[in-house]
């Protein structure tokens, strides 16, 4: 039997809910808290019922009606209401607010969002509670319309086949902003799927505090068991609209009526008051929360606003990264000529190869995910041999799941872990897009720099085997648009692994793109350690006509056009950025004030490529030095054509890239 100190503070809990809320709402409809508002009330039974049937030190992913959550998991007022005032003392320093708002102290993994953009990361917890066996079990909340996307569906089917420790606790309030749950589910409980998951579903009344609770006291016991997920549907309801600008038209106020009748505060109130709890203690309480709300709202509006350079902190783990590795003993090195030491020839795919293998060994919280690469080895050979070394916990084969590979890695890394997932071809980031832009690259910031997301996603693009437009192209300029995440493409086996040890060993997360048509190119490795930094370009070649700029297989091809050039006496610098994302342009730069011309090589599309991001930044550094424009090439502004010599003739060639040159040049 609980004591009644736990059952009183869970009815301090819901008040505390309760009028947060209320009051959230009014300083909101007076322009005292802007931006969303997407309030809990009606809703309390379900966020105190489950946090109280967990311990302090579980885990939690919330929704984007996350005040309860946050509340039911420790949150303290003032910080909260901080943050909703867009405050340096919110939780999140103001720059998360009501929608993001986390409190990893106390296991909360934050507010989403993104409807079921908390589901993978909830696995991705859960991962990282088994693999290191914590006994920990993470409760994800999410509502009836998240049961429709296909995060939803991923991640539980993920978590059924690897029997993770999660808690996936669905708030049914009937509607989706305003579709009700009768149009958009052709079955009538939301748990029905549960089984197709290979997990129990357990319906309970979700305006019944203590009914919730029992149902994830089984649910958590079950998982610290090892017996894997449980579905749970809180039969619930809110009482006020998806936002504060939902006028409620879409239901009537006799329904509204019937289900205030069945307050979860008042039913709880009734069932203390018979348990042997008085008018008194219960009186006190309200008091005492009301006192705990005045003061909220007065640290809050006393509370600075976050000071200006705020804007841009936060958004990376800023820290002096080659010499916490040299401290390591690890030998950093910017380029292969200030390798002094042994060296052997071997092809780029064995040099990723030797990284992960490396890494793995070094610390065992690397762990690697994707589709078909533990026996098979990956779709191009990069995992061969990893399995059968580490074991399937180590190298884990995943369903085709892009967006619960990436978010099981979002989760993962914040809890603990090191993951390195794989997505077999760029061309399906779209799948995983919402994981990896949204929650990975930006939870760092949306915290208030609380959170720490150290994990890589390994991916290979490009065309040249006539694969058509679904399997060859390059997208890396769709994330240089994306502040907190780093973007990588080596082009050499020496840059490969030296890259992508340091890329898992960031403290960032990181998309590290490489090219289906080198994985057999030959260079040379040395076979001792060593590291790379990530944002640090390199001068491939020296000369003084001209800047030539590539990265990837361009970067190769760019290097035969100057060896066509140099017979011809015109002598070319070749720069590799290697990291577009941060980009060094102190290299580029550099070179540029010696050669004063420019030429811009990749492989993605022209338009909008990465092209035209460095050569605005060339322009606004040194545009005194440049005696001619800036020459971009690029793929052409089509799909990538199937037929092998539209494909070939599609993309910048050795010999278009020097007739580039010698047109600059005659200028």
């Amino acid at each position: 039997m609980e004591s009644k100190d736990k059952f009183l503070n869970m009815y301090r809990d819901m008040v505390r809910i309760r009028r947060f809320e209320e009051t959230v709402s009014d300083l909101f409809s007076q322009d005292r808290i802007r931006g969303t508002t997407h309030l809990y009330i009606g809703e309390e039974a379900v966020a105190v019922g489950a946090c109280n049937a967990i311990n302090p030190d579980d885990y939690i992913t919330s929704t984007h009606r996350g005040h309860g959550h946050c509340i039911a998991k420790g949150a303290t007022l003032d910080k909260m209401m901080a943050e909703l005032f867009g405050k340096i003392t919110g939780y999140c320093k103001g720059k998360g607010g009501s929608l993001h708002i986390a409190d990893l102290n106390a296991g909360n993994l934050g507010a989403n969002g993104i409807v079921g953009g908390g589901i993978p990361i909830a696995v991705g917890s859960g991962l990282t509670a088994k693999y290191k066996n914590t006994g920990k079990v993470t409760v994800c909340f999410f509502g009836d319309g998240a049961a429709n996307t296909g995060a939803f569906h991923e991640a539980l089917n993920l978590a059924g086949v690897w029997k993770l420790p999660v808690i996936f606790v669905c708030e049914n309030n009937l509607y989706a902003m305003s579709v009700p749950v009768k149009e958009a589910f052709p079955i009538q409980d939301i748990v029905e799927r549960a089984p197709a998951y290979g997990m129990p579903g357990v319906i309970v009344d979700g305006m019944d505090v203590l009914a919730v609770k029992e149902a994830v006291e089984e649910a958590a016991k079950r998982a610290r068991r090892g017996d894997g997920p449980t579905l749970i549907e809180c039969k619930t309801y809110r009482y006020l609209g998806h936002s504060k600008s939902d006028p409620r038209a879409y239901r009537t106020k006799e329904e509204e009526s019937q289900w205030k009748e069945r307050d979860p505060i008042k039913r709880y109130k009734q069932w203390l008051l018979g348990n042997g709890v008085t008018e008194e203690e219960i009186k006190k309480i309200d008091e005492e929360v009301e006192k705990e709300i005045e003061e909220a709202v007065d640290f809050a509006e006393k509370s600075p606003y976050p000071p200006l350079e705020e804007i841009t902190k936060d958004v990376y783990v800023e820290e002096d990264f080659a010499e916490l590795e040299r401290k390591k003993g690890t030998k950093v090195v910017n380029g292969i000529d200030e390798w002094d030491g042994e060296m052997r020839t071997i092809t780029y795919r064995e040099a990723l190869n030797e990284a992960l293998r490396e890494e793995l060994k070094r610390d065992e919280n690397v762990v690697l995910m994707g589709e078909d690469i533990a026996l098979y080895g990956g779709a191009y050979g990069v995992t061969r041999g990893l399995w059968q070394e580490f074991g399937g916990e180590r190298v884990r084969n995943t369903p085709i799941s892009e967006a619960a590979i990436v978010g099981c890695c979002v989760g993962s890394s914040i809890t603990g872990l090191r993951p390195v997932g794989e997505i077999m071809y760029i061309d399906f980031v779209g799948l995983c897009m919402d994981q990896l832009v949204n929650q990975g690259a930006k939870i760092r910031y949306m915290f208030g720099g609380k959170a720490r997301v150290p994990m890589v996603i390994r991916t290979e693009g490009g065309c040249g085997r006539s694969s058509g437009a679904h399997h060859a192209q390059s997208l890396e300029s769709w994330f240089l648009h994306t502040p907190g995440l780093k973007v990588v493409m080596p082009a050499t086996p020496f840059d490969a692994k030296g890259l992508l040890k340091a890329a898992i060993r960031e403290d960032n997360p990181v998309l590290f793109i490489e090219h289906k048509m080198i994985y057999n190119s030959q260079g040379p490795v040395p076979p001792e350690e060593y590291i790379i930094p990530l944002g640090v370009a390199d001068v491939k070649r020296e000369g003084k006509d001209v800047t030539i700029i590539a990265y990837s297989r361009m970067l190769l091809f760019a290097l035969q056009a100057a060896e066509m050039l140099s017979q011809e006496g015109i002598e070319a610098e070749v720069i590799d950025p290697r990291t577009l994302l941060p980009l060094d342009i102190d290299t580029i730069t550099e070179s540029v004030r010696k050669t004063n011309r420019v030429v811009i090589v990749h492989e993605g599309c022209k338009t909008g490529g990465a092209g035209a991001e460095i050569g605005m930044k060339i322009q606004e550094e040194v545009f005194d030095y440049l005696d001619a424009p800036i020459v971009r090439l690029g793929a052409a502004d089509a799909p990538v054509p199937c037929s092998r010599y539209l494909e070939d003739n599609s993309i910048p060639r050795p010999e278009t890239i020097a007739e580039a040159v010698r047109n600059l040049l005659r200028r």
